[in-house]
């Protein structure tokens, strides 16, 4: 049989083996508050290129040290980090798989505790915390209030994600995303409910993108011709008067005129009592429209944990690849148990484990 979602896509210079991707997961697991990646990430990863995903990408990786949502996240703001990704890319592609690395800023929702700290808010100072920036002095309620970026501060975030694209390179990475999403930095540029800005960098849509087109613009100018560019954005924020699907289609044309080659869609994330109903395949809606209206492939994510589900996303055309989490987490090798189930053999089903083979139809 064949199936849409084990089909090849190709971006530019990449062909990536299938269309369901692992979308990046936080993990908080930075052990020295460092930003190295440590053991954990090598078998995090690992498994979900061992389990037939056709690319697996990074959490939010901070491009600076206060960028970071926690103490405990990743970065890629020197050499030694990327020597450390490098041994975890090398397996990724041992087992096939295409290996992506999202670049983050989490801006005002930066210096927070771990998910599962019995704490909540912003990190002290005492306990490895900072200040953090935004392009307003607006808190996201129960944080901090963030310093407000000065015009030199945002060109120079821009050229840290230059740089940290640079660095993915040489660690042979083969797909950059820009997280431009769930009220993080470039997010919080783009919703008028956290950019009050007056400058160049605020006020109407095309300024409140600017700071995204231009790291978009500062990346390629660093990255092989070769190498895809992708955006994560949230389409909506779910609340009156924020950041809304409209202006989302919008940009993300916007985005591929610079060299963006996918817009990776999500919702939500910039403002904590937006009303969202979530339930399977909530998202998906969202990333069909950016997808009829901006001209570019789109990927789709948000609760899509079965194997018919995702292919009839691929089949008829809402998205043109869908990225798996809470599946995953449960089960690394839910592509191979996907391919079984849709009946397609692949080649790719580790022969270690042959003795319960997964990923070769029974019947």
């Amino acid at each position: 049989m064949t199936s849409a979602l084990f089909e090849p896509i190709t971006l530019r210079g990449l062909r990536v083996r299938n269309r369901l991707w692992v979308t990046p997961m936080c993990q908080y697991s930075a052990e020295q508050q460092d930003g190295m990646p440590t053991d954990w990430h090598l078998v995090h990863l690992g498994s979900f290129s061992r389990g037939g995903a056709g690319a697996v990408f990074t959490e939010a990786t901070a491009v600076v040290p206060e960028g970071r949502i926690t103490p405990q996240d990743l970065g890629l703001w020197n050499d030694a980090q990327r020597d450390e990704f490098a041994r975890i890319v090398r397996f990724i592609h041992s087992q096939g798989a295409a290996a992506g690395i999202q670049l983050a800023h989490a801006g005002r929702k930066a210096s927070t505790f771990r998910t599962w700290d019995e704490r909540r808010g912003s990190v002290p100072a005492a306990d490895g915390g900072w200040p953090t920036v935004a392009p307003s002095a607006v808190a996201f309620p129960g944080y901090d209030e963030p310093a407000a970026l000065t015009v030199e501060g945002i060109h120079e975030i821009i050229s840290a994600f230059a740089d940290a694209a640079r660095r993915a390179i040489v660690a042979g990475f083969d797909l950059i995303e820009i997280h431009a999403a769930h009220g993080y930095l470039l997010h919080q540029f783009l919703s008028p409910l956290s950019n009050t800005r007056t400058d160049d960098y605020g006020g109407s849509l095309a300024n409140r993108a600017r700071a995204l087109l231009e790291t978009i613009d500062a990346i390629r100018a660093v990255v092989n011709d070769d190498v895809p560019v992708s955006v994560r954005f949230s389409a909506t924020d779910w609340t009156d008067g924020g950041w809304t699907l409209e202006e989302t289609r919008t940009v993300a044309r916007w985005a591929a005129e610079h060299g963006a080659d996918l817009a990776d869609v999500s919702t939500g994330g910039n403002v904590p009592a937006a009303n969202i109903p979530v339930g399977p395949g909530y998202q998906v809606p969202f990333a069909t429209a950016v997808r009829t209206s901006a001209g570019v492939p789109t990927i789709a994510v948000g609760l899509i944990d079965e194997p018919e589900q995702a292919e009839e996303i691929i089949a008829t055309g809402l998205a043109d690849v869908v990225m798996v989490g809470r599946e995953l987490l449960r089960d690394p090798n839910f592509p191979l148990r996907a391919a079984a189930a849709l009946g397609v053999s692949i080649p790719y089903a580790p022969n270690q484990y042959h003795r319960a083979p997964i990923g070769r139809p029974t019947a």
